[in-house]
């Protein structure tokens, strides 16, 4: 059987990139009934305005329905929103930390956990769905050139975001690398429109995501000012209030703040060695 055939209610988790956006496609080509399918996608409001538009034209030119989820900070604990009311300026992001009193950083990694999976459980739960009566595959978009990540995911826990949720992984099952994702997008008539290292987005998800490499970040900044302005003004936030030390108060205490990048960015070429590395994660592709 074709591992992107439905076998009951199966969530997809439409993380705005290309791999995921290839997994759909696959899923909407293998099945004539759709009715068991729900497609999400988790918005913290610090997406590259490229994601939203290419998650939008997903669903204009496959005919696909994709629910739109953010973060609040209230009894349902999500808002479903659309392209036109999506948050663009990190609200959800930011409400987040105001909620938890200190920042994310590469130990305490919530903001995936919150500002994406939590919300599409509650969302799923909304519907009656993710249940003992009901659970639900959650297909994720993990290739099999991914080693790493397929291991972590089928040794994984249960938990309680996860208790009637089984998490599938289609294109790893499938044998699908990056090269059969980027030759599907060389076909296609539209694409995500963001450059890409080595297969990968250079700003997809979180546009200057912690976890990325110091010299990745820098260039970003170099190139786009503004996007590292919210970074910034959330460490010296939290800092002005006195009451965090360590991780509390920069996302990152193992290089210069997203201020000091930002004062470096004129006049700083080369801030960081050739050899700087991101942390491997995984938000989506």
């Amino acid at each position: 059987m074709s591992p992107y055939k439905l076998s009951g209610t199966t969530v997809v988790s439409f993380s705005g990139g290309r791999t995921s956006a290839y997994m759909l496609r696959q899923v909407l080509d293998s099945n004539e009934d759709l009715s068991d399918l729900v497609v999400t996608f988790a918005n913290t409001g610090k997406e590259h305005p490229a994601t939203l538009e290419f998650v939008q034209e997903c669903a204009k030119r496959w005919a696909v329905p994709i629910v739109w989820l953010e973060f609040r900070d209230d009894d349902t604990g999500f808002a479903v929103v659309d392209y036109a009311t999506a948050s663009r300026q990190g609200e959800p992001f930011e409400a987040l930390i105001r909620k938890r009193k200190y920042l994310p950083n590469p130990v305490t990694r919530f903001c995936t956990i919150d500002l994406k999976i939590r919300i599409i459980h509650k969302y799923l739960r909304s519907l009656g769905l993710s249940t003992e009566e009901v659970p639900v595959d959650m297909m994720t978009g993990i290739r099999a050139d991914e080693p790493r990540r397929v291991v972590k995911i089928r040794h994984r826990k249960s938990t309680s975001e996860s208790k009637w949720a089984t998490m599938v992984m289609p294109l790893a099952d499938a044998g699908v690398g990056v090269q059969n994702v980027t030759d599907f997008w060389a076909g296609q008539s539209f694409d995500l429109m963001l450059p890409t290292i080595h297969g990968r987005t250079l700003e997809g998800n979180c546009d200057l995501c912690f976890l990325k490499g110091a010299k990745q970040v820098y260039s970003i900044i170099a190139s786009d000012r503004p996007k590292a302005e919210w970074w910034a003004r959330m460490e010296s936030s939290v800092v002005s209030g006195g009451k965090f030390t360590g991780y509390g108060d920069r996302f990152r205490s193992d290089r210069p703040s997203y201020q000091q990048m930002l004062d470096y960015s004129d006049i700083q070429i080369d801030m960081f060695s050739e050899h700087d590395e991101s942390i491997d994660f995984y938000c989506g592709d």
